[in-house]
């Protein structure tokens, strides 16, 4: 450490491990955006959202090969969710001094053996054991994508770099499930997995040639992560990140029930594609804004998420209110997972990923949960109700955080 990083008053205390100094990477110099590592980063978080997500599509014939019931075979889904909630704190600090490009190199090649261990195996503790191993590997994905995004992008550009490599969210929701679905009906759910690994394996070797490295971090005093909750701004964000994917994925996990009391079963597919197309126009929006209108593109996601679930209330509403609102639905979601990763580093910087990745995760997992409960007490009906209640909050979250969490004027990011 040299004197200027010893002596020099709030100096952050984690420097650098020790290891070669990288350059920028190319385009950067120019004030523009490296896209090959950011695309790749973003198919990272492609990866990690249909590897969780796969057995939804394929769940009747996986609960055969595995010789299990349906709802066993679900669990698939919650082991995973699980062990990304519950590791994503201890993984960062456990893995703090590795170098970057390892971790998420190691968490790729994760995935390719975990799903091709499920295609292999017809044992369902194994099975479990593998999805957990590909759930903790996630909890790695989540929690270094924005650090890389910050670093590969020029200070005015991060936002949108944040977008970029949060795109793969939204996309595989929207299409890399159905088609994994579409695939699982052609060539069999096992096939299905072989194909997933071998695009994670070639996923690896496009990071292994793309991304550039940087060092992980030492500290004789690193700040632990949870001291960011004292942070102004963190917990606020944290709030807003709970309710909002709690809302969404109460709504999401039923969907079909909902349609189906609504007598639009038969029209699942276009509903969730017209969600997805319209995801995909509010990820472009935030990707485009975010530098400079954090506040009122996180004021305007929740309030088109609110107005959705204010037209679905509607009793009896056919598909002139369900297609209105589902567009309204995907507009708000598709960019709010950049708007909130945005917003929680400028409150906490590094630090605040984690505890980003762990509420996230968790009540993504509760949200299943809660749904379930919702379904078998009240019905379908309830859930939009539900939404309602849980947004309001958000809504006034957001516009009380006007100086800390949602500046109207962004300050600089912690680091």
């Amino acid at each position: 450490m040299s004197m200027s990083q010893m002596s020099e008053p709030g100096r952050p205390t984690d420097v650098p491990a020790a290891g070669p100094s990288t350059a920028p990477p190319p385009g950067q110099e120019r004030g523009g955006l490296p896209l090959s590592p950011l695309l790749a980063l973003a198919t990272a978080a492609f990866m990690a959202i249909v590897t969780e997500a796969l057995p939804a599509g394929v769940l009747p014939e996986m609960a055969r090969g595995l010789s299990v019931g349906e709802s066993a075979a679900g669990q698939t889904l919650t082991v995973y969710a699980v062990a990304t909630g519950l590791t994503a704190l201890p993984v960062t600090a456990a893995t703090a001094a590795w170098r970057r490009k390892r971790l998420v190199l190691a968490a790729v090649v994760t995935f390719a053996v975990a799903n091709t261990v499920t295609a292999l195996s017809s044992d369902y503790l194994l099975t479990m054991a593998v999805r957990a191993a590909a759930g903790v590997a996630a909890a790695v994905v989540w929690a270094e994508l924005v650090g890389y995004a910050r670093r590969l992008a020029p200070p005015h550009l991060v936002g949108r770099a944040i977008a970029i490599t949060m795109a793969g969210v939204p996309l595989a929701l929207s299409l890399g499930i159905p088609l994994g679905t579409l695939l699982g009906g052609l060539v069999g759910w096992r096939a299905t997995f072989v194909l997933v690994s071998a695009v994670s394996a070639g996923l690896a070797g496009w990071i292994a040639v793309s991304v550039p490295d940087h060092p992980g971090r030492r500290s004789r005093t690193r700040e632990p992560v949870l001291g960011a909750l004292r942070l102004p701004g963190v917990v606020p964000v944290l709030f807003v990140v709970a309710a909002y994917v709690l809302a969404h994925n109460i709504l999401y996990t039923y969907v079909a029930a909902f349609l189906d009391a609504r007598g639009m079963g038969g029209a699942r597919d276009t509903v969730l594609l017209v969600l997805g197309v319209a995801s995909v126009a509010g990820i472009a929006v935030t990707g485009a804004l975010v530098d400079r209108l954090l506040r009122p593109l996180t004021l305007a996601s929740t309030a088109a998420f609110l107005t959705a679930a204010a037209l679905l209330a509607v009793p009896g509403g056919g598909a002139a209110l369900v297609y209105p609102a589902v567009v309204l639905w995907g507009l708000g979601w598709g960019g709010v997972s950049t708007l909130l990763q945005t917003a929680v580093t400028g409150a906490g910087g590094d630090r605040a990923q984690p505890l980003l990745v762990t509420t996230w995760n968790s009540f993504m997992a509760v949200g299943g949960a809660a749904g379930g409960l919702l379904l078998d007490a009240a019905g379908p009906g309830s859930f939009p109700w539900t939404v309602l209640a849980l947004l309001v909050p958000v809504l006034l979250v957001v516009a009380g955080a006007r100086r800390h969490g949602f500046p109207a004027l962004r300050a600089p990011e912690k680091r």
